[in-house]
């Protein structure tokens, strides 16, 4: 049996990240977001979307870009932290500990711990609603080394232990279940 509910907002799970914004040192900030996601491969392009009362949405509205900081497992506790206090009252960085990095096209900051870096310039802003969602070209992608596989060149994000957000919680993504395009490839005969 199954019930009817008001619409809401029930496509999980999310990447839980978290996005940097600023020109400057003395403006840097992080907000911890879940609506966000692709939205074109080419030209690479994705989206945040942030509620006008917080304290990085006019920093980002500002400044015309970001960079989403892919999460893990091990940035858990950083990441729920970033996403409850707020910018005007706290060092985010400085209270979790994180390292400020340069990034390479952008003036916003990146988050060294995290295994991807994701620099954006903002395209456009659709106010929506509750939240308003800054449409952005992907710039430059700055991933961490460890992560790469030497005999392949692939890289191996979920060695990282990337963490998701569900319905109000964390988790880590758990074990593999298939690839893309396993359900249709042709079985390799046996000899």
């Amino acid at each position: 049996m199954k019930q009817n509910w008001r619409p809401g907002t029930m496509i999980y799970p999310l990447p839980a990240v978290m996005v940097t914004c600023g020109d400057a040192p003395e403006n840097y900030n992080i907000i911890t977001i879940a609506w966000t996601g692709t939205i074109c491969s080419d030209p690479a392009m994705c989206y945040i979307s942030v509620r006008k009362e917080r304290h990085s949405y006019d920093i980002i509205k500002r400044c015309g870009e970001f960079v989403i900081n892919i999460t893990t497992e091990e940035l858990a506790r950083a990441t729920d932290w970033c996403g409850v206090r707020s910018g005007k009252d706290y060092n985010k960085f400085k209270e979790m500990g994180l390292t400020i990095g340069e990034a390479s096209v952008v003036k916003a900051p990146i988050i060294v711990e995290s295994p991807i870096n994701i620099e954006c310039k903002v395209k456009e802003i659709i106010p929506l609603g509750s939240h308003d969602m800054f449409i952005a070209e992907v710039v430059n992608v700055i991933a961490d080394e460890k992560y790469l596989n030497k005999e392949t060149g692939k890289f191996e994000l979920e060695e990282a232990k990337p963490l998701v957000y569900c319905h109000g919680q964390y988790y880590g993504l758990g074990e593999k279940r298939g690839k893309f395009g396993w359900s249709v490839e042709k079985k390799k005969k046996r000899k």
